[in-house]
């Protein structure tokens, strides 16, 4: 049974950026490598000799106790750390807004600055699942999105700009700001533990950014989280799969949703350009992958679109040969959306058919629906929000 309306995307793939990034007048040096940063000291005069060390006190600063001025940095001078106030921030995205859902997973909506024209400031969202073995917080690559499948509500928003390394970085930050989770919390254990990159946009479509900031979430001198436990997501921009796994060195995971070309062309119109079989090659290539660091497909459950059981045969043919877990979807309906979500029995059928076939075939528990911070529910709510009522939550996240 397909959709009884056309869905609104099944021809196009990709769209084109309509900004550019338009860096403040005094950047933020969140998103700088350690290289980047030894540049920026040398613009405001350090001499050569100290810069290594300084490099180090400040990447110590920023990414392990989460400074948020240079005032907190004492053990910098007082004249670098004048001179670096003078040029340059620490800052992060602004949060506009917080909302906690009912099973304790939390959104924020984040302004990103752009120049001084506090006028063209855009926006994305990010959310913070808590679990009882760990916090994973799902971080977006881009305003809007690159692509338009046709069962994501993220999808349907126009794509403004891709998002900088220290925009992305800053999610992270902002994260811990919000959870009193930096070096300093007093039980020592940590809220952010896991990071997905499954948020607003098309992670590889924004690749140098993506990569740069990853590295700086993974190093083990600063933000510290495992780079297995760091999740890239992409619906299959097959170029840039396998440099991925040689430049990131991340956990993989495949926005699949279908097993046959003609459906995938409808569900994930990237996959006009990059069909399964190319796409499964470029997994079967990814660096590192094997049965301790499976490669995760992701498959929204559709009723009466790819829920059959010939689906769920078709998927384990397909995947052989690639160490592999499914993640199963129930479908997370958005307003005008001309899909339903499978029958809880069928998802069951579904599941059990993969896993007696060998594959873990989890399905993924619906986290935040209330506030719209499910898969495929990001910011298109918000982006509707009105002048005045986009500042109403902005005072009532200043008074958390």
């Amino acid at each position: 049974m397909q959709p009884t309306t056309e869905p609104h995307n099944a021809t196009l793939v990709e769209k084109t950026p309509l900004e550019t990034y338009v860096p403040p007048a005094k950047p933020s040096l969140i998103g700088l490598s350690r290289t980047e940063l030894a540049d920026r000291l040398g613009e405001i005069g350090v001499a050569p000799a100290q810069r290594k060390m300084r490099v180090q006190q400040l990447w110590h600063w920023i990414y392990f106790r989460g400074a948020q001025s240079f005032d907190e940095m004492t053990s910098i001078s007082k004249g670098i750390r004048a001179d670096l106030a003078q040029h340059f921030t620490v800052d992060r995205p602004e949060v506009v807004a917080e909302q906690i859902s009912n099973d304790g997973t939390r959104k924020w909506l984040l302004r990103l600055p752009s120049g001084d024209n506090v006028q063209k400031a855009h926006e994305v969202e990010c959310v913070y699942i808590p679990e009882t073995d760990r916090g994973t917080l799902c971080v977006s690559s881009q305003v809007g999105c690159t692509l338009n499948c046709a069962f994501c509500h993220t999808g349907t928003q126009r794509l403004v700009r891709n998002l900088t390394a220290g925009e992305i970085v800053g999610q992270v930050m902002v994260a811990r700001d919000r959870l009193n989770d930096w070096a300093d919390r007093e039980d020592g254990t940590r809220r952010v533990t896991n990071i997905v990159m499954m948020g607003m946009g098309e992670p590889l479509y924004n690749f140098d950014a993506v990569r740069d900031a990853l590295l700086i979430v993974g190093d083990n001198e600063g933000i510290g989280i495992s780079r297995r436990r760091i999740t890239l997501s992409t619906s299959g921009v097959v170029p840039n799969i396998v440099r991925a796994g040689e430049e990131i060195g991340v956990m993989l995971a495949i926005s699949l949703h279908a097993v046959r070309d003609e459906l995938r062309n409808e569900l994930v119109p990237l996959n006009r350009k990059y069909p399964i079989k190319e796409l499964l090659q470029a997994c079967r290539d990814y660096p590192g992958a094997s049965n301790a660091r499976r490669i995760t497909f992701e498959y929204v459950m559709l009723k009466g679109v790819n829920d059959s059981l010939d689906d769920a045969k078709l998927l384990v043919k397909l995947l052989k040969g690639i160490p592999a877990k499914i993640n199963l979807i129930p479908f997370n309906p958005w307003p005008g959306t001309a899909y339903e979500c499978s029958d809880w029995d069928q998802i069951e059928r579904f599941s059990e058919y993969i896993f007696n076939a060998g594959y873990s075939s989890p399905v993924r528990t619906p986290r935040g629906r209330d506030i719209l911070a499910a898969c495929g529910q990001l910011k298109s709510e918000t982006e509707k929000l009105s002048a005045r009522e986009r500042q109403a939550l902005r005072a009532m996240a200043m008074t958390d």
